[in-house]
């Protein structure tokens, strides 16, 4: 019983289905889910890997969340920049309830998953490029009931690009491939 909930878990993803748009131009930055850690604990006991100093790492922290670099990396590029926000966190501070925030221009144009990610979890993001000024990829872990935590079963590969033609900047996911 337990292999088929976790299958259906993983067939109900965003990843299994067309890719729908979540992210809409000039929204404001979600809220981040209820925690049990507190967003000004978690920033103290965390803030050795908080991300601070730019101002889309305040906007981040504006919105309720804490902002971390996501694979200890500050991803920018020409005027785009993702920043990690995380609402819980383990032991270590790994990010346990986190989302990756884009911004553009220092105004948020979306987030690259439609919910929230747990590390070592079904639809949890790995690596994040920017491709150039409008486009960037986001490898997303694919996680069955008998994966352990180091090993999903596949990678899916989404490449968005940022349409810049309103009045604010929209992230918007393009394709979704399997590439593992």
């Amino acid at each position: 019983m337990l292999l088929a909930t976790a299958l259906a878990a993983q067939a109900g993803s965003w990843l299994d289905r067309p890719l729908a748009r979540w992210n809409s131009a000039g929204a404001a930055m979600p809220a981040p889910p209820a925690s049990p850690d507190a967003r000004p604990a978690l920033a103290r006991r965390c803030a050795s890997l908080v991300a601070a100093g730019s101002a889309v790492d305040a906007l981040v922290t504006r919105a309720g969340w804490v902002p971390f670099l996501h694979l200890d990396r500050r991803l920018t590029r020409d005027d785009v920049e993702v920043v990690g926000g995380m609402a819980a966190a383990g032991p270590a501070c790994e990010p346990t309830v986190f989302n990756l925030f884009v911004f553009v221009g220092g105004r948020f144009a979306g987030t690259l998953s439609p919910s929230s990610m747990s590390t070592s979890r079904d639809g949890v993001a790995g690596s994040v490029r920017l491709m150039g000024p409008d486009a960037l990829t986001t490898e997303f872990a694919r996680y069955t009931a008998t994966d352990s935590e180091c090993c999903p079963s596949s990678v899916v590969r989404v490449s968005y690009r940022i349409n810049r033609a309103g009045a604010a900047p929209v992230l918007e996911a393009s394709e979704a491939r399997r590439v593992r």
